[in-house]
Formats: C-alpha cells, structure tokens, sequence
C-alpha cells in the first residue's frame, strides 16, 4: 500500500467515525474543504446523517467565492447555511494586526459554533491540510482552540493529495487556485477598508480574464505589485498596456511586476518567518 493509499484510508475512516451523527463543515468552496464535504456526505448515507456546509460571507471574501461554494454545496447534496458576519469590526481587524488571522478564525468559527449547536450539532470539521503547517497560519490556534477538527491536517494529507483526491471524486474545484482573505494583499498595519479590498479583487479577476492562474495584487499604498506564477512573468508583459490601463483606472498610481513571481504569503517575509497566504 503506497503513502497515498495509507493517508486516504485513514482520512475515510475517521470520516466514517465523524459522521455517525449530523455533522457540521466550515465550507470555503476551495479544494480543501471540498473534499471533506464530499466525503462526508457519502460517508453519511450509511448512517442516514445529515451534513450541513456552513460558509461564512464576510467582507475579506469576494460574492465570487461565496458563488463557488453555492455551488459545490449543491453537487454535493449538502445542506448549505451561510453565515453573514462583518469581521473587519466585530474581530477588531480594521488595522490589519499580525494576528489577524488567530481574531477573524476565532470570531468566524465561534459564530459557526453557536449556530450549529442551534441544530444539535457538536462535530465541525475544517480544511486545514498538512502543508499549512509549513506556513505562518496562526488562526490554527483558534481552530485548536474552539476544538474544531481538521481530518485532512490529521491524516497528513499535502495540498497535492487533496487535489488528487479531489479529483478521484470528481470534484468540480479540485485545481482552484487558494483563495486567502483580501487582508493578505496588505501590509500589516494597513488599515483596511471595503473599497481597498474591493479593487484589489477586481484587479485580480481581470488579469485572470487573461489566463492567468495565480494572480495576486500586492498593494502597498498608490502602488500595487503584480504577482504571477514565474514561468508566466514574460506573458505578463504582452498585456502591458492593457493591465496597466486597467490598474490605473482602479486607483492605483503606480504598477509594477514582481519578478519574483508568485509567493504563497510574501506579505508575511516582513515578519521574517514562514509564508503562506
């Protein structure tokens, strides 16, 4: 039995065990926590347990993400609730602290908590995997914390197998790319607003019109720095004029390409430690 094999039946095991009763998923619509929504609901129909996806619309999340997960909710079968919550005031993340993450996860989850206890439910399940131990992700501790359990992380599971996994189920987001907060496109300390946000993810959508896959605008006050995959740097530059015009139109003053390429997380280098987001 290979690695691989080892890991996805721990990981359908322990789904087994989770589902015996209703069952509750934090459901970002990414990879991820797809495949625990999809195994969760086959794994339920043993028991005849129901399997509620909640997701959370906050304003550091695009109506884009929230429309994915409307729709993998739906292929899956299960029960969807979204949870509108306003973070950037009720987590007191407005100046874009180091620990926002650890603030937002703990709001965000606890509001899921106290909703799915609403429904009798006591088992939550989320999609951290084993790579995002490598990255600076401290709302981890919040996860731990308020003793939501993350199979994919337990059972050793690396992005790339999830995605494989994905796959196998035939999951329609099995390749989407992560889709981290908007905070993450912002120094810390940056305050943050919905019109920042808003633009960033607008500037992001149109590069990725242009076929583009990993895309994130790092904005540092009137210039924003354009990160793409490195062996996609040249492709850039075909559609100079285009993004340049576009970037401008949006606000920004000055546009730049970083030729560093796309780095999960390398608003976090200022912190000297791990990236990640």
């Amino acid at each position: 039995m290979t690695e691989y094999s080892k890991k996805r039946k721990a990981f359908l095991n322990a789904m087994g065990e989770y589902t015996k009763h209703d069952v509750a998923v934090a459901f970002s619509g990414g990879a991820d926590s797809s495949l625990i929504l999809k195994a969760a609901c086959e794994e339920a129909e043993a028991y005849g347990s129901r399997v509620y996806a909640v997701t959370m619309q906050t304003e550091l999340h695009t109506m884009e993400d929230l429309k994915t997960a409307e729709k993998v909710a739906e292929e899956t079968g299960a029960y969807h609730i979204v949870l509108r919550i306003n973070e950037l005031e009720e987590a007191g993340i407005e100046m874009n602290p180091v620990n926002r993450c650890y603030l937002c996860k703990r709001l965000l989850f606890s509001r899921l908590r106290e909703r799915v206890c609403q429904l009798g439910i006591d088992m939550i399940l989320e999609g951290t995997n084993a790579d995002d131990l490598k990255a600076y992700r401290p709302g981890i501790k919040a996860v731990e914390e308020l003793g939501i359990v993350s199979p994919l992380k337990d059972a050793g599971f690396t992005k790339q197998e999830v995605r494989q996994m994905a796959a196998e189920y035939g999951i329609s987001v099995a390749e989407r790319p992560a889709a981290p907060c908007m905070a993450t496109r912002f120094p810390y300390g940056t305050r943050l607003t919905k019109e920042k946000m808003l633009a960033a993810a607008t500037g992001e959508a149109y590069i990725k019109t242009l076929g583009f896959y990993n895309v994130r605008l790092r904005v540092q006050d009137e210039l924003v720095r354009i990160e793409v995959d490195r062996d996609r740097l040249e492709q850039v530059l075909k559609y100079k004029k285009e993004i340049t015009d576009y970037l401008k139109r949006l606000g920004y003053r000055y546009v730049t390409l970083d030729l560093d390429g796309f780095r999960s997380g390398s608003m976090d280098l200022e912190l000297g430690g791990k990236g990640g987001i």
